[in-house]
């Protein structure tokens, strides 16, 4: 019996009714069913979910994107678009909240548990990574790293690029590459698989 809790948004209640049996026959727990952006809001406060099916085209002030962009801001969990739009626009809104999963209606329901039980995995072994406090990082390194050093070493565990690490750090590129090599002075690597790797591993 599966201890994950999966959190349904589907406007469509018919559809949202499908998955939840679908799932608890497979032994996952449906912690909610919300048809709307505020109620799902509500839901990820009070039920605390492991995962999100999210409908992109739902009701209320914000449509499953921007919905996502608040699970990954606040909840930190993986989510799954469940979704009728293949378009190119809705893609690149989607894509860059970096979901676990991106299902287009009609779905067969093997589709769908794969894509659970792979997003579930992966966001577990990226746990594993991210469980990494300043001083599990600081005791494989020669010396401390800084506080922004450990916050790119994190980035680069994240697999974030030195630009998309400068623009969430609001820093140059050159400013970030020259953080990165430091930390590899600091961890006496040369690359990044081998930091990740003597933190992660050590």
């Amino acid at each position: 019996m599966s201890e994950f809790k999966i959190l349904i948004v589907e406007d469509e209640a018919l559809i949202a009714e499908d998955i939840r049996m679908t799932l608890e026959e497979l032994g996952y727990e449906v912690c909610a069913i919300s048809h709307d952006s505020e109620r799902a809001s509500q839901a990820l406060h009070t039920h605390h979910p492991d995962l999100v099916l999210l409908d992109i085209s739902i009701k209320g002030h914000k449509d499953g994107i921007e919905l996502a962009k608040v699970i990954n801001e606040h909840h930190h969990i993986p989510f799954i678009y469940l979704t009728s739009h293949s378009d190119r626009a809705t893609l690149e809104r989607a894509k860059h909240t970096r979901p676990r999963g991106y299902i287009v209606k009609p779905f067969r329901d093997r589709d769908l548990i794969s894509s659970i039980e792979i997003a579930l995995y992966n966001h577990g072994e990226d746990l594993k990574k991210k469980n990494l406090d300043k001083s599990i990082v600081d005791s494989a390194a020669n010396a401390p790293l800084s506080p922004l050093e450990y916050e790119v070493f994190v980035d680069l565990v994240d697999g974030l690029n030195n630009r998309q690490i400068a623009e969430k750090r609001f820093k140059s590129v050159n400013t970030i590459k020259t953080y990165i090599k430091r930390i590899f002075d600091k961890l006496e690597v040369h690359d990044r698989v081998s930091a990740v790797r003597k933190v992660v591993f050590q």
